[in-house]
């Protein structure tokens, strides 16, 4: 497989994953997850991961998948890169285990004295990538291991805090953030 075509199977693979948590800032507000219980004088996960967020986050994820195996034929023809389909599993593994990735990141930075917001480099660009390709790993176990080969694997962990970055500054640019990291 070629470096551009590595690249294609990597985006394509990754947006169920990539989409969920922008999704959530959408959605925002609502009754949080944590339910304003602290633990050690500091809140457990904070307002910020709300139930309302991580199904919404969670469906448009799903949602994306399907949309992104209708497209499949498509965008083989005009990119003449083979694309992976979704199987159900890894809808939902992608995307669920982008929001529990971000909600667990939100944990540790209330367990490390970070407030909401505050920038926890590494964690913030990677924590939903490594959740959701763990889950997946376990869910769909052989379609993990076909898509997500050792190059589309580095492809994703060197872009993603890249892409990260820029999603974050435009919704920074924005105002539907407070922070542009």
């Amino acid at each position: 497989m070629s470096v551009i075509e590595t690249v294609v199977v990597a985006v394509w693979a990754m947006l169920p994953a990539y989409v969920p948590n922008n999704a959530a800032v959408l959605a925002g507000g609502g009754r949080p997850i944590d339910g304003g219980r602290t633990w050690g004088g500091r809140r457990v996960l904070g307002d910020g991961k709300t139930w309302r967020g991580t199904a919404v986050g969670t469906l448009v994820g799903v949602a994306l998948a399907a949309v992104l195996n209708a497209l499949a034929p498509g965008a083989e023809d005009a990119l003449s890169v083979a694309v992976p389909t979704f199987p159900a599993a890894a809808m939902v593994s992608l995307a669920f285990g982008a929001m529990l990735g971000d909600i667990l990141a939100s944990f540790l930075k209330r367990r490390t004295g970070r407030e909401r917001g505050a920038a926890f480099p590494g964690v913030d660009q990677l924590d939903f990538v490594v959740v959701s390709l763990g889950l997946t790993a376990i869910v769909a176990f052989d379609w993990f291991t076909d898509v997500f080969t050792l190059q589309v694997l580095a492809v994703v962990v060197v872009l993603t805090p890249a892409l990260h970055l820029l999603t974050n500054g435009i919704a920074y640019a924005l105002g539907l953030k407070d922070e542009p990291w």
